[in-house]
C-alpha cells in the first residue's frame, strides 16, 4: 500500500488478523485485534483496507495506526433464500419403513416422518416440525395397531419418539423417551412386539430402551468402534448384532432381552454382519466375508481377494437340521400359489442353545460375491447383489456407459433355489409378515412381493409405485440452518479427536457464533460460518461440503490443445495434447483417428460459423462437449482448408495431467542421461494407485528412482505406496535368452529421492513421514501440508450437507503428534519461486536428480550377477 507496506491476513496469533510489512518483511505490524472473529477477505484501493468479519464489513483508512471501524451497510432486498418453500419430496427421500402388511410405511423426508398409504390413501404428518430433525423410522405392531418411532433432536440431543401411524391425537405430541442418554443414534431397531427398542450409539454402546418405563439398559459396547444391524428375533426375546473387532473384523453377538446376557454367535476372525433372523425363528442368517479365493493381479504379481462374501445361517437350536441338507419327510413340491400358504399360527418361539453355536454355521449354496443388506422375508431370505467394478470406472465399455446395477435377490429356504426380484435395486426393508418388500429403486419407491419378480405392469399388485407427492411439507431456511448450526456443533463434539476439543470452549465458541446466524441470508452464508466455526478447533479435515454438483446444462467443449491469437488475426493450435491410452478420460480429441489436426494449423470455422477475430474459437464451442462438432481448418503450411469432426471435451483435467507427467518423466530421464526413473502420485487414492502402475515396471528397473508427490491431494493408500518403495532387492531370477528379473519384484534398484511441497496433504503428509523414518531416501522440496488427523466423512446434515469431523489421530515416528498443523520438513529444502514457474523451471527437480546421480556415485545400483561357469 502506498508502494511501501504489504498489507495480508494472518492467524500465526491464533486468530485471523490483518498485517502488514514491508516488502522485505520486515517491520510486521498487527491492525486488527485478537480473541474475536476471524478478519478475512481484505481488499484495499491502495490506501484503505476493507476486511470482513463476522458478517460485517470493517475498514482500516491506513495502516499508520489507524484503528478499525465498522462500515454501516445497508442493503435492500427480498432476502428471498430465506423465504419458506414447498419441499420437492423425491430429490429428499431418506428412508422408510413398512407397516405389517405392506399397507403404509413411515418416510423421512428432510428431518421430516410422514405416514405414506401405498396404494389410494392420503399422507398425514408424524413429525415435521421446521428447525427439529426426525429420522431413523421404524414401525412396529402393538395392541394391534401400527405404530412408528424414530429419533428426534427436539430437545438438542437424541431422544425416542413414538406416536401412532394415525397420528398423535388431537391436542397431544409423540411421547418422547430416554433424551440425552442415547448418545448420537446410529442405529435403530424395534422388537416385533413393541416393547423395547434396540439403540446403537456413536460411541460404540449398545442400548435397549423400554417403550413402557423409559428405562434405558446397556447390553455391550465396543472400543472397536460401532455396533452395527441390530435385529430382534421374532418373538423379541433375543436381539443380534454385528459386533466390531480390530478393523475390518467383526462377529455376530447375541443377548437376551430380558437377562441381558451377551453370547459370541461367531468367532472373531472375519467380517460377520448383516444378521437376520427367519421369521419362523429357527435360524440366523448373515454375510460373512470369510470365502478366501484370491486372483492373480492383472498388471503386477499379486493377489487380491476380490469376492470374498457369502452368505451363511446359523441353526440356533441344536436338534434344527440344515435347511441345506437332506430332509426326513424330503422336499415339498412348490405351492401352486404362494399367497395362499397360511401364516403359521401364532408367534414362533425362538430356541437357541448356546453351546456348539459356532459349529453350527453352514453357508447358503451360492456363489462367493459382494452382497449386503440380508433380510429375512416369507421363506426364504433377501440380499442385494453388487456388481464388480473398478473404482475409476475404467474398464465400462465406453467411458459414458452407466454404472452396471445391484441386483435384489431372495433365496427360497424351501425350494432352495436362488430369485432375482429386481434389476436395479438401491435399498429395500421387509413388511413385518415378510410377503412385501419397499423397494427403492431408480429414483422411486415401490412396493414388490418378496418372492418372485414384479410384474411389468405399473401399479398391479405386485408392482406399486407409491406416490411421494402426497407429502406435504415446507422447509423454514431459518429454522433449518439453525438446527443444522447446532447439530453440527453435537457432532464435533462428540467425535473430535481429543475429548478436551484441544482446550477450546466449544460450547462458548457456539454461543459466540450463535447471533451470526440472524444475519445470514444464503445458504451460502451457512456453509462459510460453519467454516469458521470448524476452524476454531485449529485441526485439519474440519470440511462442509453442500449437496449438489454441476448443473443440468451442456458442458462447454474442450479440444485437448494449447490455442492461441497469432499475429495475422487467426487463431492457431501450439500444442495440441497427446491421449493416455489407459486412460479412458484423457482422449486427445483433435489427436483422434482421421482428424489430423496439428501445431500451426488455424481453427477458421466451428460447425459452419467462422471463428471471431477476438473471441476465438471459445464461444462456438459452447455446449458441445461429448457431441460431434465440425471444424474447418487452414493447414499451417497453406493450401485448401480441410473439414475435421471432433468430439471435444467436458474436462481437459486428466488429459493435461498426463501430459504434464509424461513432459516430467522425459525431463528427469533426459537429465539423468536414461538412468533414473520417474513416477508422480497425484493422490493416495485409486487414481493415484493406478497412476503408479502406469509406469512402475519400467520406471523401478532403471538405476535410480524420483518419486513426485508434490500437489499430493491425499487419501488413504499411502502405506501401500510406501510398501512399493521399501521393497529391497536381495536375488534375481534369470531364465535363459531372457532379461534377468529381481527379487522381489518391482523393487527400486538404486537410490530414491522424493519430491514434496506445500500441496503435499492429508496421507501426502504421512508418505513422506515414511519414506524418512524408514531411510529410503531424502525428501526434497518444501514442509508439506500438515493435516494428519483423519475423518470418515460419514455425517450429512438434514439437507444433505456434508459435515466432517478430525476423529482419528495420527502418530509419526520421528515427529510423534508433530506433523499436524506443521507438516513434514523436507531433508533438503528447495522453495519454488514464483519467477522459477513463470519461466517453466523446476528447481525442486533438479535437486532430486542431482542428489539421486551423486547417490548412484557412493553406491551403485544392483545388477544381476553373471551365471556360474562351473
Amino acid at each position: 500500500m502506498g508502494g511501501e507496506r504489504i498489507a495480508f491476513l494472518s492467524d500465526h496469533e491464533g486468530t485471523g488478523a490483518l498485517y502488514s510489512s514491508l516488502a522485505d518483511g520486515s517491520d510486521l505490524r498487527r491492525h486488527t485485534p485478537l480473541g474475536g472473529f476471524y478478519a478475512r477477505h481484505a481488499a484495499t484501493d491502495g490506501t484503505r483496507v476493507v476486511y470482513s468479519s463476522a458478517g460485517e464489513l470493517w475498514t482500516l483508512d491506513d495502516l499508520d495506526g489507524a484503528e478499525p471501524r465498522r462500515l454501516d451497510v445497508r442493503l435492500g432486498g427480498p432476502r428471498v433464500d430465506l423465504q419458506p418453500y414447498p419441499l420437492n419430496v423425491s430429490r429428499f427421500y431418506g428412508a422408510a419403513a413398512p407397516d405389517h402388511t405392506a399397507r403404509g410405511s413411515a418416510v423421512c423426508v428432510r428431518g421430516g416422518v410422514h405416514w405414506v398409504t401405498h396404494r389410494s390413501g392420503p399422507a398425514r404428518a408424524l413429525a415435521a416440525t421446521p428447525g427439529v430433525r426426525a429420522r431413523l423410522p421404524r414401525t412396529f405392531r402393538a395392541e394391534g395397531e401400527e405404530w412408528v418411532v424414530w429419533v428426534t433432536d427436539a430437545e438438542g440431543d437424541d431422544a425416542l419418539e413414538f406416536a401412532p401411524a394415525t397420528g398423535p391425537a388431537l391436542g397431544t405430541t409423540p411421547r418422547r423417551l430416554a433424551a440425552g442418554r442415547l448418545g448420537r443414534v446410529l442405529e435403530l431397531a424395534m422388537a416385533p412386539d413393541g416393547s423395547r427398542a434396540a439403540v446403537a450409539s456413536h460411541d460404540g454402546r449398545l442400548l435397549l430402551v423400554e417403550r413402557e418405563t423409559g428405562e434405558v439398559r446397556e447390553v455391550d459396547r465396543s472400543a472397536d468402534g460401532d455396533v452395527c444391524g441390530l435385529v430382534f428375533s421374532p418373538d423379541s426375546a433375543w436381539l443380534a448384532w454385528s459386533h466390531p473387532g480390530p478393523r475390518p473384523l467383526c462377529q455376530l453377538k447375541l443377548a437376551n432381552t430380558t437377562d441381558l446376557s451377551v453370547t459370541e454367535a461367531t468367532p472373531l476372525r472375519f467380517q460377520d454382519y448383516a444378521p437376520a433372523f427367519t421369521l419362523d425363528g429357527k435360524h440366523l442368517a448373515f454375510l460373512s466375508a470369510r470365502s478366501f479365493d484370491p486372483v492373480y493381479d492383472e498388471h503386477v504379481f499379486d493377489l487380491a481377494f476380490v469376492e470374498g462374501v457369502r452368505p451363511y445361517l446359523i441353526t440356533l437350536a441344536a436338534t434344527t437340521p440344515s435347511p441345506f441338507g437332506p430332509q426326513r419327510h424330503g422336499r415339498p413340491f412348490e405351492t401352486p400359489d404362494r399367497d395362499e400358504t397360511p401364516d403359521s399360527e401364532g408367534i414362533p418361539t425362538t430356541r437357541v442353545d448356546l453351546e456348539g453355536l459356532a459349529d453350527r454355521i453352514v453357508p447358503f449354496p451360492v456363489e462367493a460375491a459382494r452382497y449386503s443388506g440380508l433380510r429375512a422375508a416369507k421363506d426364504g431370505v433377501l440380499w442385494l447383489r453388487h456388481p464388480v467394478t473398478g473404482v475409476l470406472g475404467a474398464s465400462r465399455a465406453v467411458p459414458d456407459d452407466p454404472d452396471p446395477k445391484t441386483e435384489l435377490e431372495r433365496y427360497d429356504l424351501a425350494q432352495q433355489r436362488i430369485e432375482h426380484l429386481a434389476a436395479d435395486a438401491d435399498d429395500f426393508e421387509v413388511s413385518g409378515d415378510g410377503k412385501r418388500v419397499l423397494l427403492w429403486t431408480d429414483g422411486r419407491l415401490k412396493v414388490v412381493p418378496s418372492d418372485r419378480r414384479a410384474s411389468n405392469d405399473d401399479d398391479s399388485d405386485t408392482n406399486i409405485t407409491v406416490d411421494l407427492s402426497r407429502i406435504r411439507q415446507r422447509v423454514d431456511p431459518a429454522a433449518e440452518w439453525r438446527q443444522m448450526y447446532e447439530e453440527t456443533g453435537r457432532l464435533m463434539r462428540d467425535h473430535f479427536w481429543r475429548p478436551d476439543l484441544n482446550g477450546v470452549d466449544w460450547d462458548g465458541v457456539l454461543d459466540r457464533y450463535r447471533p451470526v446466524l440472524d444475519r445470514l441470508a444464503t445458504h451460502d452464508d451457512l456453509v462459510d460460518l460453519l467454516w469458521e466455526v470448524q476452524g476454531e478447533l485449529g485441526t485439519s479435515h474440519a470440511y462442509v461440503m453442500p449437496r449438489g454438483g454441476h448443473g443440468g446444462g451442456a458442458r462447454q467443449g474442450l479440444l485437448g490443445a494449447d490455442i492461441s491469437r497469432h499475429e495475422d488475426g487467426t487463431w492457431r493450435i501450439d500444442r495440441v495434447l497427446p491421449s493416455e491410452t489407459s486412460d479412458p478420460h484423457a482422449r486427445s480429441p483433435l489427436a483422434a483417428p482421421g482428424v489430423a489436426v496439428r501445431a500451426g494449423d488455424a481453427i477458421v470455422a466451428v460447425a459452419g460459423q467462422p471463428v471471431d477475430p477476438v473471441t476465438g474459437p471459445g464461444p462456438l464451442l459452447v455446449g458441445t462437449a461429448g457431441k460431434p462438432v465440425e471444424l474447418t481448418v487452414s493447414p499451417a503450411g497453406g493450401g485448401d482448408p480441410r473439414h475435421a469432426v471432433v468430439i471435444p471435451l467436458a474436462d481437459e483435467e486428466p488429459l493435461r495431467y498426463h501430459a504434464w507427467v509424461a513432459d516430467r518423466r522425459a525431463y528427469v530421464h533426459e537429465r539423468s542421461g536414461g538412468r533414473l526413473g520417474y513416477l508422480h502420485v497425484p493422490d493416495m487414492q485409486a487414481p493415484g494407485w493406478a497412476q503408479i502402475h502406469r509406469d512402475l515396471r519400467v520406471e523401478v528397473a532403471r538405476e535410480g528412482l524420483v518419486v513426485d508427490v508434490r500437489e499430493n491431494r491425499g487419501g488413504h493408500t499411502s502405506q501401500l505406496v510406501v510398501e512399493k518403495l521399501a521393497r529391497r532387492i536381495v536375488g534375481w531370477d534369470l531364465p535363459r535368452g531372457m532379461r534377468a528379473e529381481s527379487y522381489p519384484r518391482d523393487a527400486p534398484r538404486g537410490p530414491v529421492v522424493a519430491v514434496a511441497n506445500e500441496f503435499s496433504g492429508s496421507d501426502g503428509d504421512i508418505v513422506n513421514a515414511a519414506i524418512k523414518a524408514l531411510g529410503l531416501g531424502p525428501v526434497v522440496g518444501t514442509r508439506t501440508w500438515g493435516g494428519v488427523v483423519g475423518i470418515d466423512s460419514r455425517y450429512r446434515l438434514v439437507d444433505g450437507t456434508l459435515v466432517t469431523q478430525p476423529k482419528y489421530a495420527f502418530w509419526l515416528e520421528g515427529y510423534g503428534w508433530g506433523v499436524e498443523n506443521h507438516g513434514v520438513d523436507p531433508d533438503v529444502e528447495v522453495p519454488q519461486r514464483p519467477q522459477d514457474h513463470a519461466a517453466g523451471r523446476d528447481p525442486q527437480l533438479d535437486e532430486a536428480v542431482r542428489l539421486a546421480l551423486e547417490a548412484l556415485e557412493r553406491t551403485p545400483a544392483k545388477t544381476p550377477p553373471a551365471l556360474p561357469r562351473d
